[in-house]
């Protein structure tokens, strides 16, 4: 399945994964962009470092075949196999748009458009599992059946 054929589901969940990478890539960018505002706002550097912090949260979070890959300990593969439903991954990027949000209360930044991005995930995840519709993991992105094929 294509990743055309994938957004043709209509399945919330689908677009709140490729919503997820996109928030991975601002989170990363931007936290580490926000780090040159130490003279500044050097308060804004602890919301710098949770961004960036969540960026990987969020990468393995979406892509679950790098559980399998990457060396992490058995704690932090469990809590990520935790958060498997819609709902959970609606609450999880939700509570990572209200910290960023918050970062609003030091100063105006760029963490904005991470805050904005990561709602918009959260809606498409709370709209998945408002409508019903099981999680389906992207095959491009290691869902479905990826990780079985490698070993």
């Amino acid at each position: 399945m294509s990743i055309k054929d994938e957004f043709a589901t209509r399945n919330f969940s689908i677009y709140g994964q490729w919503l997820g990478i996109l928030s991975m890539i601002l989170c990363f960018a931007l936290g580490i962009a926000n780090f040159f505002n130490l003279f500044f706002h050097p308060l804004l550097i602890i919301f710098a470092i949770i961004c960036l912090v969540s960026s990987f949260v969020i990468l393995f979070l979406e892509v679950p075949l790098l559980l399998r890959i990457c060396p992490t300990s058995s704690a932090f593969d469990a809590a990520i196999r935790r958060v498997s439903s819609n709902y959970l991954r609606a609450a999880v990027y939700a509570t990572m748009a209200l910290v960023q949000f918050l970062s609003i209360l030091v100063a105006n930044s760029s963490l904005i458009a991470a805050a904005i991005v990561l709602t918009f995930t959260a809606i498409c995840y709370g709209l998945a599992g408002l409508k019903g519709q099981a999680f389906v993991g992207s095959k491009t992105l290691g869902g479905q059946g990826v990780a079985q094929m490698i070993i």
